[in-house]
């Protein structure tokens, strides 16, 4: 079902295109969150850390190819919203091409180079060969990651935002099942881990393939829709690449963080792993009201609304503002007991480590929020660069906190590093926002 965001109340339709996105994200996050719990609890510690030594490296990829996704969905949801049927159906056309191309490289390259990542992020040796396995599994599976994010961000840029949350509640219990199956009942491991997800992921990726070529005439393509363009190639590449790196840049800087974390052994590993599958339950909301804002801002630009943008994003920052205090709140007073779901026995040092953690970001959610909320306005706006050089200054931030200050303040930096690069980027991103909407909103008069 197609949603235009160009008419309506902003608050109404961004907290109903958001909320089924929130438990969709909640669904995804579901992944890795079970995938660590079975192995956490019927495997053991190391194996946990191992699954949760990769986070950052599966997050250097599959964040890649989410902004990717992203981007090519910007073009959609512009022509979507300028009632460009020939333009939208070109435009997804052409990202289909861009990204079976991407597929290719990007899984070769993981591949061949995920042991090095490991040893450069000095990865400890007693949990190397299982992390390892499990992100080499993953890697292989880049090519659903793609399937997936690319029909999902194209129905979302039709303003649906239930029907991928639907088919991810399904796959999530797939994963479910499989990581019982593969883990509990046929002893495999953490490589079991990883083919439940990824299976379960080319499940949703199927599922969103069927459902769009049944329900959406609006996407009935026809031999010209295929034609190659180069333009359009060069545009959605415009958008899209520069949103890709913003993620591979952030991603790059956890996995610096992640190294600075190695280096304290694998007890410290297993509880920032632990730490860092309850974060998301709690900023979900944030990211989600962010992917709101680039499909509401792509909808209404491409409908050359501006003033709508701007008062759109102000609803937006106090809808951003409650759900950070609610998140802090959950994090202070349940914290610790989710971290405990992941441990076979209490372990207090582990539950320790991980709660330091959680409390300290939970100081810092709205300014979380408030890059979310600019960071995707901005990337619908069609302007990937600015975003991206926001990307750099998190990193630049990230890793001086965690390479440098580590050796002096120990894991207190570690805590600290993700929320001082979420307060040094957000200014950022707010300046360059207020001087694009200026220009925006004089253009229009």
């Amino acid at each position: 079902m197609v949603k235009d965001m160009t008419v309506g109340n902003p608050t109404k339709l961004i907290l109903s295109f958001s909320l089924p996105l929130l438990v969709g994200n909640i669904f995804q996050q579901l992944y890795n969150m079970v995938d660590a719990l079975i192995v956490g609890r019927f495997v053991g510690v190391k194996s946990l850390a191992a699954v949760g030594s990769t986070g950052s490296l599966a997050f250097l990829v599959l964040g890649f190819i989410i902004g990717l996704t992203s981007g090519f969905s910007v073009l959609a949801a512009q022509r979507f919203g300028a009632k460009d049927e020939d333009g939208l159906r070109h435009s997804v056309a052409m990202s289909i091409y861009l990204c079976a191309a991407f597929t290719i490289i990007i899984t070769l390259l993981s591949v061949l180079t995920s042991k090095s990542l490991l040893l450069l992020m000095k990865t400890p040796a007693d949990i190397l060969d299982d992390a390892n396995t499990y992100i080499i599994i993953i890697y292989m599976g880049c090519i659903v990651a793609f399937i997936y994010n690319m029909l999902a961000g194209i129905l979302r840029a039709l303003g649906d935002s239930r029907t991928p949350l639907y088919f991810l509640i399904i796959a999530s219990i797939l994963n479910v099942i499989l990581d019982i199956a593969f883990v509990v009942n046929f002893n495999m491991g953490v490589a079991g881990a990883a083919y439940a997800t990824v299976i379960s992921q080319g499940v949703s990726g199927l599922l969103c393939f069927i459902y769009i070529k049944k329900k959406f005439p609006i996407l009935k393509f026809q031999k010209k829709d295929w034609k190659f363009n180069s333009n359009t190639a060069k545009h959605l590449l415009k958008i899209g690449l520069p949103m890709s790196f913003q993620f591979s840049i952030t991603a790059i800087g956890v996995m610096i963080l992640q190294s600075a974390i190695n280096s304290f052994g694998s007890t410290v590993v297993a509880a920032f792993t632990a730490a860092s599958k309850v974060e998301p339950l709690a900023t979900m909301p944030l990211a989600s009201l962010g992917v709101t804002m680039a499909t509401y801002t792509g909808q209404n630009l491409g409908a050359g609304k501006y003033e709508r943008i701007k008062d759109g994003v102000k609803k937006c920052m106090i809808i951003s503002l409650i759900a950070s205090l609610i998140g802090s709140a959950l994090v202070f007073l349940f914290g610790r007991y989710f971290v405990n779901l992941f441990l076979s026995e209490p372990q207090e040092e582990v539950i320790n480590y991980a709660t330091k953690y959680l409390n300290t970001i939970a100081l810092f959610f709205f300014p979380l929020g408030i890059l979310f909320i600019f960071r995707n306005t901005l990337q619908g706006l069609g302007d990937g660069l600015i975003p991206l050089l926001g990307g750099v200054i998190e990193l630049v931030s990230r890793s001086v906190i965690a390479l440098v200050f580590s050796g002096i303040f120990g894991y207190a930096a570690v805590c600290y590093a993700s929320p001082l690069s979420w307060i040094t980027a957000a200014p950022w991103l707010y300046i360059c926002y207020r001087i694009r909407a200026k220009k925006l909103i004089d253009s229009e008069t």
